[in-house]
């Protein structure tokens, strides 16, 4: 059994070589372990990194967005036989000491699809805002695709191969909450697995701040929403419609 191990890359040379040092070369029920970098338009030297290290380097001639680099990634994954992908992000957050246990439920077949549950509302280097709105976004997702994700913008995450040749990233921005939406409305087995984190290495570069954050994955989520459960986003619109016309209407009879 395959194992491919993924890390999409912007501009990662200086944390890089920490995250593929501490890479597991064998594992329980794996028979091979391949490592690739998805090189996304870096100006520095990520892709040599990642070769003197003896990765699979895939670039990409600019800079696409995570949502292509996880994309890309899956295809090269697929087309080299890839039974088992495990993404993992390049600025050190996720601890591959995980690996092992992200994968067990789907060597044992008991999932398609398993997310490293961070407890977002725990994390000391996240601020009290971010934690909040964490956990109230991990809620509201968890209500509309009736699931248990309570970390649905994960990115440590391992994927069957089956799983993989049923996804396909519609977006740019991420490809967490596009894969997670499709697994879903398509009956893929999701599990979590709690787990920690490092210290923070930098700055995420998906967003410059929170508020940046949550507009760009709310637009990501309800693009992804109109594709696969068209439904439920009418129902929700004409719901905050009629609450936005209670609450003006109630408001006037104050006047």
């Amino acid at each position: 059994m395959k194992l491919v191990i993924n890390i999409p890359c912007y501009n990662e040379e200086g944390t890089l070589p920490i995250v593929l040092g501490g890479l597991p070369t064998q594992l329980p029920g794996i028979s091979e372990v391949s490592v690739q970098i998805i090189d996304d338009g870096s100006e520095d030297d990520t892709a040599e990194v990642g070769e003197s290290f003896g990765c699979v380097v895939i670039r990409h001639e600019r800079n696409l967005g995570l949502g292509a680099a996880f994309q890309t990634g899956v295809d090269v994954a697929l087309e080299n036989g890839c039974d088992i992908f495990v993404n993992i992000d390049a600025d050190n957050q996720y601890p591959a000491r995980y690996i092992a246990d992200l994968i067990t439920p789907i060597i044992k077949d008991e999932a398609d699809m398993v997310i490293g549950n961070r407890q977002p509302w725990k994390v000391r280097h996240f601020s009290l805002l971010k934690r909040v709105l964490q956990w109230l976004g991990n809620v509201v997702i968890r209500i509309l695709l009736k699931i248990d994700s309570p970390d649905a913008v994960s990115g440590f995450r391992a994927y069957s191969k089956a799983a993989l040749e049923k996804l396909h990233v519609t977006t740019s921005y991420s490809y967490t909450l596009d894969t997670l939406v499709q697994a879903a409305h398509k009956g893929l087995r999701i599990k979590s697995l709690i787990i920690e984190t490092n210290p923070p290495t930098r700055k995420s570069r998906l967003s410059k701040n929170v508020f940046q954050y949550i507009a760009l994955t709310a637009i990501n989520f309800i693009q992804v929403m109109l594709i696969y459960e068209p439904r439920k986003v009418f129902v929700l619109g004409i719901l905050l419609l009629v609450l936005c016309a209670l609450f003006i209407f109630f408001l006037s009879l104050k006047f």
